[in-house]
């Protein structure tokens, strides 16, 4: 979901891993792009990023739709914020949970795992 369009977004034809013809959804990442050192943040400055990120993702969300009809759907109360949290809580959770046991099974030699930051 993006605001603006992206040259680097695109589709290409081709077998999936079970042989079936798919089409695939691809994106070329920039190598330049800037990446942020979450475990050098502070709570201030992961607090900020996350308005942005959630600033950001709402924007590209209302432009597509039509925003007015979306905001009068969810009303001016809190129940919509309220379910966001409810959901956001075990789903949260659940990736550190998966993210354990990703890194269980790269300590273990079950799966092979690099730094992406290289």
């Amino acid at each position: 979901m993006q605001a603006s369009s992206d040259i680097f977004l695109g589709w290409s034809p081709g077998p999936a891993l079970d042989g079936v013809a798919r089409a695939f959804y691809l994106r070329q990442l920039w190598d330049w792009k800037v990446s942020w050192d979450v475990e050098a943040g502070t709570v201030a400055t992961i607090t900020i990023r996350a308005e942005i990120c959630g600033w950001t993702l709402a924007r590209a969300h209302a432009r597509s739709g039509d925003r007015v009809a979306i905001a009068a759907y969810l009303g001016a109360g809190p129940a919509f914020d309220r379910a966001m949290a409810d959901f956001a809580e075990p789903y949260a959770d659940r990736n550190e949970r998966d993210f354990e046991a990703f890194t269980r099974a790269a300590k273990e030699g079950r799966i092979e795992a690099g730094d992406a930051t290289s």
